[in-house]
Formats: structure tokens, sequence, C-alpha cells
């Protein structure tokens, strides 16, 4: 097979315009509202859901910090749906690209820290130096602990395309080997089949997992700033 391996992780084109918007956008389409006193099933497990996570979410912040459930909750939907989207054949995942993931991390993560400093300044640069520190490492630990703090975001970014990123090769390298060993050996096909399949479901959990974990992250990181 002569496929490119990474040809699924380019930015789509139409007419030579980029149409990553829209595909970003489509996922919204599946978290309809409605103003109807009695809601459907997907509009009640979809309510359900929301209820679920923002209880779970919000119960160790401030009343400061729960007024980004709106934030959290909404990027979790956003993160969960695109990686679930993803997963369908011939498709577009955003999430394996780094530069969407930063776009992500960077104004949440620079917004925890700005709230940090400006209600709780002194328990902020409290982190950069631990009590009872010797004189002599009071240099270095500052210079680590701001490196620390800077890394935040690009961790957040890089742990989400990676997981993502890796699924996918997986899935289309187990998918060719499947293909190859239809002519050689029907039984070892099915085999590899059964393994892919086993994949796809495993990866089914891992867009969630990953929605959960990358917002997660922002709510403790609000929660020691906030």
């Amino acid at each position: 097979m002569n496929e490119n391996l990474f040809a699924s992780f380019i930015t789509p084109t139409l007419m030579g315009l980029p149409i990553v918007i829209a595909i970003i956008m489509f996922p919204s389409m599946f978290f309809p509202s409605t103003t109807r006193l009695i809601s459907n099933r997907l509009i009640a497990m979809q309510k359900w859901i929301i209820r679920l996570i923002t209880k779970q979410m919000m119960v160790i912040h401030t009343k400061k910090g729960q007024t980004w459930a709106l934030m959290l909750v909404s990027l979790i939907m956003f993160i969960g749906s695109t990686n679930l989207m993803g997963l369908l054949p011939h498709s577009f995942t955003p999430t394996t690209q780094l530069s969407m993931n930063l776009g992500m991390a960077i104004p949440l993560w620079a917004g925890t820290v700005i709230l940090g400093f400006r209600h709780k300044t002194k328990a902020s640069l409290a982190h950069f130096l631990p009590q009872g520190t010797p004189l002599a490492l009071i240099p270095m630990l500052v210079i680590i602990e701001t490196i620390s703090l800077f890394i935040q975001p690009m961790a957040l970014a890089v742990r989400l395309t990676a997981n993502i990123t890796a699924g996918h090769l997986l899935i289309h390298l187990i998918g060719a080997a499947t293909l190859a060993l239809m002519d050689i050996s029907m039984t070892t096909a099915l085999i590899t089949f059964n393994i892919l399949v086993l994949l796809t479901m495993l990866e089914f959990a891992v867009a969630l997992i990953q929605a959960y974990v990358f917002t997660l992250l922002v709510s403790l990181y609000l929660h020691d700033n906030a």
C-alpha cells in the first residue's frame, strides 16, 4: 500500500481553502437546544450528562471558580464530540493538530494564572518558592518552578495530541495489515480484524477520557488559582 500514513492528519481543503473551521463547528449540531416543556430522550440524556459533569467539576471550586462552569462544560463536550467524530471513516480530527490544542490550552491556562495573580497574589507567588527552602537553592527553585508553570499548557496540548494521534495511527496500521493478510491467511486476517474492532472500541473510550482529562486539568489549574 502506497498510501501516506499521515495523510489523514493533513488539514482538508476545498478549492484551495481550509475547511477546518466548518469541521470544528459541525459537532455542535449534535447538541440541540429546545424550548419545549417536555424534552425528548436525547435532550434529557444531554442535560443529565451536563449536570453530572458540572457537579463533578465544580464541587472543589469556590464561587469565583464556579463562574467557569459553562466554559468547562462546553470544553469537555466540544473535545469529546470532536474526538468521536474523528473516528468515523474518511473524517478529519482537529484535535490531532498541535496548533489547535495549543490554541485551546494557552488561553485557558493564561486565564487561570491571571486570575490567580489578580485575586491571590501572595499565594500565587508562594508557589515559586516553597517554605523552608535553603537560601542557596532559592534562585534554582524559582527558575524550575517558573519553567514548570510555563510548561503546563504545552503538556496539556501535547498529551491530547499524542493520545489521539497514536490511536488513529494504530487503527490505520492494523487496518492495513488486515487487508494485506486477507490474501495470505484468512484465519490470521480474522484475528487481526477482531483486534481492530477491540482497538476501535478502546479508541471510543480514549476519545472521551482525553476530553475529560484535558478539562479536569484546566479545572485543577483554576482551583489552584481561584
